[in-house]
């Protein structure tokens, strides 16, 4: 419910509970006076004015109580309001409407009924009160749990951003390095790989970190990456991709596979200038996406050792963010081949 609207339904239940309040009274009291014998007449007047009586005094507490919130050490600010638009209402019924009627028999029948309607005038009124203090504490938790969705979603996307600002720059320092490598002796693959990394880079700069994206968009995407790196290693890199059809209509954040490949390659060509063969495999398996990237590595290299893993770390956590989950990244390595597997529930 928006906040605009909650006044709106707030105050149309207020008058639905004083509607019914009033209708309620003026029929029990027209019942009873019957039931002693009260002429018709006067029995039609004491209904009406008692019910409006405690209707008013109702409305009054219920707005009251909108405007003025008593802390948990004011609650007897509440009873005291409750007793004393009880007593108002007993007053004017006892000694507006008692000694306006020349009735024997309806001036005994009030003086008796007099504690009686105290105790019900009380109950209404309190009950009144009670349901806006409930109300009220409902409206509060619910703009309270509001606020946090709303502060824990803006931390969110700012530690999504955040992640994605700190993947970027190493992918295109290290572009920009083979650049200013090729410029000098293959200015054609340096123009080119110029033009490749401005269309990349104008593709992630419209990329929604938490927006899912068709498969088929993210494979353009990182094939795009792809081309770059291909400029950069020629042909030293291979990579296969094999795609089950199952998978064409699935959905996966944006980017999230290519913070993986370039972790392929970042280790599969460490230290070699043999031709390394990387391998993505994209398969729908139980209302998930997976995607499986499998690169050689060289597990006595010393760099690999060094590594702080913080591309492979960055894309748990992204994972988590998004689908709050930890299981999503699973790794394994296997003598000189490491596989990296992503799940995406679909």
């Amino acid at each position: 419910m928006s906040q605009s609207s909650q006044p709106i339904v707030r105050h149309r239940s207020l008058l639905l509970s004083c509607a019914i309040i009033f209708s309620g009274w003026a029929i029990v009291q027209s019942i009873t006076l019957f039931w002693y014998d009260i002429p018709f007449s006067i029995a039609i007047i004491d209904s009406l004015i008692s019910a409006a009586t405690i209707t008013i005094a109702c409305y009054v507490v219920a707005n009251a109580l909108h405007y003025y919130q008593p802390g948990n050490e004011k609650v007897i600010y509440i009873l005291v309001w409750v007793l004393s638009l009880s007593t108002l209402s007993i007053v004017i019924i006892r000694y507006g409407i008692g000694w306006s009627i020349p009735n024997n028999n309806y001036q005994q029948f009030v003086d008796f009924s007099i504690l009686l309607r105290f105790l019900a005038a009380s109950l209404l009124i309190g009950w009144m009160a009670l349901m806006n203090v409930l109300w009220n504490i409902q409206q509060n938790n619910s703009e309270s749990e509001k606020r946090k969705v709303d502060a824990e979603k803006i931390a969110r996307e700012a530690e999504l951003y955040n992640l994605r600002q700190q993947l970027q720059p190493h992918f295109l320092f290290n572009s920009l390095n083979s650049v200013i490598a090729l410029i000098s002796t293959k200015p054609e693959q340096a123009r080119t790989m110029v033009f490749q990394l401005s269309d990349f880079l104008r593709g992630t700069l419209h990329k929604d970190d938490q927006k899912l994206l068709g498969l088929n968009e993210e494979l353009e995407h990182l094939q795009l990456y792809l081309d770059i790196e291909k400029v950069r290693f020629g042909h030293r890199l291979n990579v296969d991709i094999h795609i089950d059809k199952a998978s064409n209509d699935s959905q996966l954040p944006a980017m999230i596979v290519q913070p993986l490949l370039e972790n392929a390659i970042k280790y599969g060509l460490y230290d070699t200038l043999a031709q390394v063969n990387i391998e993505i495999n994209v398969q729908r398996k139980d209302n998930m996406l997976q995607i499986q990237i499998k690169n050689p590595f060289d597990p006595e290299n010393i760099n690999i050792q060094k590594s702080s893993g913080f591309g492979l770390r960055s894309i748990e956590r992204r994972l988590f963010l998004i689908y709050g989950r930890t299981d999503l990244l699973q790794t394994r390595a296997e003598k000189d081949t490491f596989t990296a597997t992503i799940s995406i529930p679909q």
